[in-house]
Order: C-alpha cells, then structure tokens, then sequence
C-alpha cells in the first residue's frame, strides 16, 4: 500500500466520507467514551488499559516462566510502550490466552491521538486522544482474516460438502486461470500453493458498500504462474477463491456463513467481515496511522473479503485462539480430528521437494517452529495495520497482537510485532537445552556455492508491468569461505543475515533462530524458503539487478545529458557565429532528439505508476498505455540514430559528434534493452 495516497477523511468528497464522518451521534458517543477513559486513566482505574509512558523493562527469568496475568502484564507494559515510542506507533491491542482461558488482553498508546485533524468540520486539536481499548476498538487485520475463512472451510470439509482433494472447478461457476495440467485443489488454495502471481488492482474497498466475489474474482483475475503445490506464496486470490467455494456450497454470501457458523459459536460477537455496517455497533473502528503524529486516516476496507476483511478485538482474536488450541470439546465449532488437520502440514515432500525440510503451511495457520518448540502463526497486513497471532499448540498458549500504524520505517511495525510475539516466546516457552547442539552438514560448502546468486519474491506481479519493481527488490546470496552464506537482505528482517547449513539443504540463522530451505536441480539453487508461505526464486542473470539497473542508470544518465546539452550547444553556437550543421540527416536527428524526450518522459512516468499501482489508488488504463508508448517510441530511437551515424561520413560531422552519437546511439540500445527484461511492455496491463 501507499500511504501517501490515503485521501483525506475530512473531505466530503472523498470516496470514504460518507463512513468514516460518524454523525453528531456517533462522535457525542466518541466524545463522551474518551472523556470517560481519560478520566479513569486519571484515577488509574481504567480496566485493560495501562498507562501509555513506558514502564521499566520486566528482568527476563533464569529459567522458563509460567505465564500468569500478573507477570504477562508487568512483561507487556515494559514492553510495549517502549516500542511504541521508539518506532513511531499511535497504537497496539493485545491479547494473551494459556490454559483454555483469556489470560489477559490489553491496549497501548491511541485509537485516536488527537493530532492532525479528523473527520469534516472537525478542527485540528478538538479531538480528546482516546487510548485503544481491546474490548471495544476494532482493528483492521489484513491476511490474518484468512484463518477464519480457512476455519469455514474445513467444517465444510468435515461435514463432507468439501473435498481437500477435488478439482476447484467441481465447486465453482468459472475456471480460474490455469497454466498447467495439474488441477488447483481446496488444499492448495490453503496452504497457498495454486500457484498464482499478485494482484493489486481494486484491492482497496473505497466505498460503502460490499463486494461481489465473483465479479472480484472473474475480472482480469492474475495468472498462474507456479504448478499448483509446489512454491508456497501467500495468495490473496487463492483465499477469495476459497471465500466463493464456501458461497457455492452453501448458497449463503459469506460474510453471513462464516458469521452464523465461525464467529457466533466461538463467541467473536464484535468481529465481522461486512465492512458496511462497522460503525452500527458498540465497538468502533481506530484510526489508522502513517506515523503517531501524523494525520489520522480512514478504515480502509478489503475488496477480497475472506482474505482480508476482517475486523476485530484483542478479546475476539483471544476467544478465536482458543477455538483453535482446544481439543475440539470446546466451545469452538471444529472437532478434535477436524483441529489436527488444521495444525498440522499440508503438504510434503512429493510436491514441495526439500522445501518440506522447513516450516510449511497448514490447512489455514503457518508453521513458525523455533528452538525445537512447535509454533503456528499467521500475519496479516493493510495499509496502516499490522496483525499477528503466534500459537503454542503442545503448550496451549498464544497471543495475538494489532497495531495501528506503520511507523517511522519499512520495518518498524516488523520490530515492534516481532518484540512482542518472540519476546513471549523467549520469556515463557525458551529452547530447551538441547536445541543448541545441532551439528553442521558436511554439504555446506557445496551447497553455499550451488546457492549463490539473486533471488525474488514468489509473490510478485511476474507476468505484468509490475514485474520491473523485481529489479529494485531482490535478495542476494553469497558463499563465505567457511561455508557459511550470508542473506542480504533477509527477506524477513530486512537486514543482512548469516546462515549455516545444518543439515542437507536446511540452513539456520547464526545470529537467531529463523530457518532457510533450499531446493536445487544439478547445478544449483532454484528456490529458497524463508518460511511456510515465502519463496523467493533464482533471479535469470539478465534481470540481475547490477546488470540490469546498471545499463539502465547509464542509458538514463547518457540521454539527459545528451537532451540538455542540445540547446545548450544550440545556443553556443548561435551566439559564436558557427557553422550551422548539414541538412543531410536532420530528419533522423529530429527523430532521435525526439526518441530521447520520449524515453526520459516514460521512465518518469513509469516512476510514478509503480508504486501509485501497489498502493490505494487505481490507475487508469490509459496512463498505463502511455507510458508504453512513450517507452517504444524512445526504444524505436535507436534506428534513426544508428541512421545518422551511418550517414555521418556523408555529411562530413565532426569527430566529437559522431562520438556523441555513438554514445546516444548505446544509451538508446541500453533503454531498449532494458524495457525489455524489466517486463514494462508486457501486452497484458492487468495488475
């Protein structure tokens, strides 16, 4: 998402006004509610919710600690308002579950801060900063609503209206794209192996009203791009799918399915998928944020519903751990065999390849094993919230944590969820004692040769314009001496990380606890998998980002030059008199002249249509064109510049202009060639 490109929610014409202006009831109702908490906080009485100023750190204990409420929140008030502050979070709501029952839920920081402004007549500094209540703030969390549809679907399995099995298109009304003859099945689509690239386009709900997941899934639907089962990418399309299946089966929408059969048995009152009705209740939404001082802005909403609509509480998301972790005599609605299939993989080896060495998804949770302790998880992002859950199933515990902004960088919401979900782990559930003794494959060195090289992302636009941002965001793998290969950036943190092999194709962090897999044909690595639902790729050498953006900045660099040093020469040689150039060859310098403009316009076209198309906004089709058009027209300028080289002798040019031709000439094949392996020019302009 961008960002930057969040409308204002104070504009009445803004696609969002009629939602999130709330009325004089609503904000009397918000008014009254923050006065109240800022009141209790006052007295120190407000339940569920600490103070915002960071508390004193809690000393880590010798050994493992039996979570109990008192230590679990004495632990999260020296954590996270700390990291709050530090990162630049407005806010976070959290929950923690152990033994069958709600251990504690919390919120930290503001639902609403108060700076910036607000919703239309609204000025700046008239709104009272209202701390997130984990009772009653909802919060947004993106993919993490996939579980939930995940849950749907396999009390369909149970009952035996879904097969994990079948062909898709036994249950569907459509035939969703296919590139290979193996068929896409249920169990798949869950473990987000169907082999289907991203989409961006439309993923953003900028009105009121509820989506058609059929039409959502029939328009320009992305392409498979992977055989089904065999490269994990998480897959917003593969779940939407799911979502309709479900609506096939049942003949219900499936907001109202998964309310009447998932949310309502395991008690998940104030949760919803409808994304009409989010401020009709008593819990209302919380604001999103770039930063914690930045403008508030709007609930953005999710045109793929069971894959990102959901939202919720911090007690929710804890009654819906605990539908999970019980053995199926619970109050959730799955049976214990039903809960087995859930927790536990998906998909092996016959498939996956050495890739099942390492954690793989489930039918609908992620594995997240560390220090030799079986953990589930699932994440989920939108443009201004972050969402995790991390389960310890053999322990019975887990939490669940929600933030609502983004923070000073890229990874400041990473840090901030990974402080939490792994410092509860490292608290409560450390390594045992023999998890350190792992010895070193003997393969290592072998294996680190094999390995070395780029890699992107399986989950990226491959087949569309889109495929350029595989340029700028690729991860490099380089074999040390002693064997060891050092990840740079890991895909995960975002920082430079070192791996040693630990067993045949399984590399384990050094300097941590995260698990890398590789999968190889004879002469090297292909795949790398940094985790159940992330793949990165073998990067082909002609898209090898020092080639390729190096032809690219210097073909840039070469035709600015050239085009702004034209008039200057121009007007040089006016003002000293000087021999005006042949007219033999001026129409073909005309037209390189012209190639030049047209190549440096399109490229910063294509600079702003990038990243505006994975953000909010959709961009228009004929801007799209545009750009590759005036990306053909600047590489069709290498044919009347080589024309004027050749009939540079003829016109008797001056040596440094031929050689400013020459080099013209290069920059014009440089661009050229560059269009071409960054993928802008594809024919298909769906995104």
């Amino acid at each position: 998402m961008n960002p930057a490109t969040a409308p204002d929610p104070g504009d009445p014409g803004s696609p969002r006004s009629s939602q999130v202006a709330l009325g004089a009831r609503g904000r009397i109702r918000r008014t009254v509610l923050a006065v109240t908490a800022t009141a209790l906080l006052a007295m120190g009485c407000a339940p569920h919710m600490p103070s915002t100023s960071p508390a004193p750190p809690v000393p880590r204990p010798a050994g493992p600690e039996e979570p109990t409420r008192g230590d679990v929140e004495a632990w999260l008030d020296g954590t996270l308002p700390a990291a709050l502050e530090t990162e630049g979070i407005a806010g976070a709501t959290v929950s923690v579950v152990a033994d069958g029952e709600i251990l504690t839920s919390r919120g930290y920081g503001y639902s609403e801060t108060g700076t910036g402004y607000e919703y239309g007549e609204t000025a700046a500094g008239d709104v009272v900063a209202t701390p997130v209540d984990p009772e009653e703030n909802l919060f947004q969390v993106g993919e993490l609503s996939e579980p939930v549809t995940a849950t749907a679907a396999m009390l369909l399995v149970e009952s035996g209206e879904l097969d994990l099995d079948t062909d898709v298109t036994e249950y569907l009304d459509f035939a969703p794209p296919s590139s290979f003859d193996t068929p896409v099945t249920l169990r798949h689509l869950l473990t987000h192996t169907g082999g289907y690239e991203e989409r961006y386009r439309g993923r953003t709900l900028l009105d009121d009203g509820e989506v058609d997941l059929r039409a959502r899934l029939t328009t320009d639907p992305p392409e498979q791009v992977h055989e089904p089962g065999t490269v994990p990418s998480r897959s917003e399309y593969g779940y939407a799918l799911v979502g309709h299946i479900i609506e096939r089966v049942t003949g219900d929408t499936f907001e109202d399915h998964v309310r009447e059969n998932v949310l309502d048995p395991i008690g998940m009152a104030d949760s919803d998928f409808h994304q009409d009705t989010l401020y009709d209740g008593d819990t209302w939404p919380s604001d999103g944020y770039e930063t914690d001082d930045s403008r508030p802005t709007w609930f953005e909403g999710s045109a793929s519903a069971p894959s990102g609509a959901l939202s919720t509480t911090a007690v929710d998301m804890a009654r819906f751990m605990l539908a999970l972790l019980e053995d199926g005599e619970g109050p959730g609605p799955l049976s214990s065999e039903t809960l087995d299939l859930m927790r536990g993989p998906g998909l092996d080896a016959d498939t996956l390849g050495t890739l099942a060495e390492g954690p793989r998804a489930t039918l609908g949770l992620l594995e997240e094993d560390r220090g030799g302790r079986r953990i589930l998880g699932y994440g989920g992002d939108s443009a201004f919230f972050h969402s995790r859950i991390r389960l310890h199933p053999d322990e019975g515990t887990g939490i669940f944590v929600s933030l609502n902004s983004n923070g000073h960088d890229e990874y400041s919401a990473t840090r901030v969820l990974d402080a939490v979900t792994e410092g509860f782990t490292d608290r409560y559930l450390p390594a045992g004692e023999d998890a350190e003794d792992i010895s070193i494959s003997p393969t290592r060195e072998e294996h680190a040769a094999m390995a070395e090289g780029r890699y992107v992302s399986s989950r990226s636009s491959h087949s569309t314009f889109l495929a350029v941002r595989d340029l700028f965001e690729q991860t490099r793998v380089t074999a040390r001496p002693d064997g060891t290969i050092v990840v740079s950036p890991d895909p995960t943190t975002g920082a430079p990380a070192a791996y040693e092999e630990i067993e045949p194709w399984v590399w384990r962090e050094m300097e941590g606890d995260r698990i890398l897999v590789m999968r190889a044909d004879d002469r090297e690595v292909r795949d790398l998998g940094f985790g159940a639902a992330l793949t990165m790729t073998r990067v082909d050498t002609v898209r090898e980002a020092p080639t390729a953006l190096t032809v690219l900045g210097v073909s840039l660099a070469i035709l600015l030059l050239a085009a702004l040093s034209w008039p200057i020469s121009a007007l040089v040689r006016r003002s000293l008199k000087g021999e005006p150039r042949a007219r033999d060859g001026r129409t073909a310098r005309v037209l390189t002249r012209g190639a030049v403009v047209c190549a440096l316009a399109a490229t910063a076209l294509w600079a702003w249509i990038v990243p505006e198309a994975t953000g909010t906004w959709d961009v228009a089709w004929s801007l799209i064109r545009s750009a590759q058009g005036l990306t053909l027209l600047g590489a069709l300028g290498a044919l009347p510049a080589a024309v004027s080289l050749v009939r540079a002798p003829r016109a008797r040019e001056r040596w440094f202009r031929v050689l400013a031709g020459t080099v013209v000439l290069a920059a014009l094949v440089g661009f050229a060639w560059s269009a071409a392996v960054s993928g802008v020019m594809a024919w298909d302009i769906t995104y």
